[in-house]
C-alpha cells in the first residue's frame, strides 16, 4: 500500500491576503478545498508537509524572475494564513525557489517517512505545484493534484499546468470536491 502525504504550497501572506506583494488573488478561493484536505489527512494519519517560501531580502529570485520581493524570512508575510496554520505534528519546509525539492530536506524527509506518493495543494499551479510534480515524478514519486485545491495567477497558465502535469507527467488530476 501506498504511504501518502499531503504537501501545502505557499499558502502565505504575502501570496493570499489582498493587496499582498505577490497576492494570487484565486489562493482566497482554493482556501476550504485545501482545508478539507487538511482535515481529510488527519483523519487517515497522513503527514501534511508545509512548503513555504524563505527568502533573503535580497534573494536573486527576484531580480532573476522580475517578481516583487516577497515571503522575507522573519516577516508576517512569509507566515502560512491563520486559517491553515500547521498543527504541532506537521513539518514545515522552508524552499527559496519553485521547486519544493530544490536545496531543501523534502526528499530525505519524504524518504525516512516511506511516503511514495504525493498529493498537492496551494499556489502557484503554474510555478511551485508544476515544477515540483515534474521532480517529484523523475524521483519516482506518485502524484496527485487536488484540482480545487490549486490556484494559478491566471486561468490559462493554471489549466495549462494541469494539461502538462496530468499529459506530460502521468500526474492523477483530482476531480473538484472528488
Amino acid at each position: 500500500m501506498s504511504k501518502k502525504a499531503l504537501l501545502v504550497f505557499d499558502m502565505l501572506n504575502d501570496f493570499v491576503r489582498e493587496g499582498a506583494p505577490r497576492e494570487v488573488p484565486d489562493t482566497r478561493k482554493v482556501i476550504p478545498a485545501v482545508k478539507r484536505e487538511i482535515e481529510h489527512a488527519n483523519r487517515e494519519g497522513r503527514q501534511i508537509i508545509y512548503i513555504c517560501d524563505a527568502h533573503e531580502p535580497d534573494d536573486i529570485e527576484f531580480k532573476h524572475f522580475r517578481c516583487p520581493a516577497h515571503a522575507i524570512k522573519g516577516t508576517i508575510g512569509a507566515q502560512i494564513i491563520d486559517k491553515l496554520k500547521p498543527s504541532n505534528s506537521d513539518i514545515i519546509i522552508e524552499k527559496t525557489t519553485y521547486s519544493g525539492f530544490y536545496r531543501t530536506k523534502l526528499d530525505s524527509t519524504l524518504k525516512t517517512l516511506g511516503v511514495s506518493t504525493l498529493r498537492l495543494t496551494g499556489c502557484v499551479t503554474h510555478i511551485c505545484i508544476l515544477f515540483t510534480a515534474s521532480d517529484a515524478v523523475l524521483r519516482g514519486y506518485d502524484v496527485e493534484v487536488v484540482k480545487d485545491g490549486v490556484a494559478g495567477i491566471t486561468p490559462e497558465d493554471h489549466d495549462a499546468s494541469l494539461r502538462i502535469m496530468k499529459n506530460g507527467l502521468g500526474t492523477k488530476i483530482l476531480p473538484d470536491n472528488y
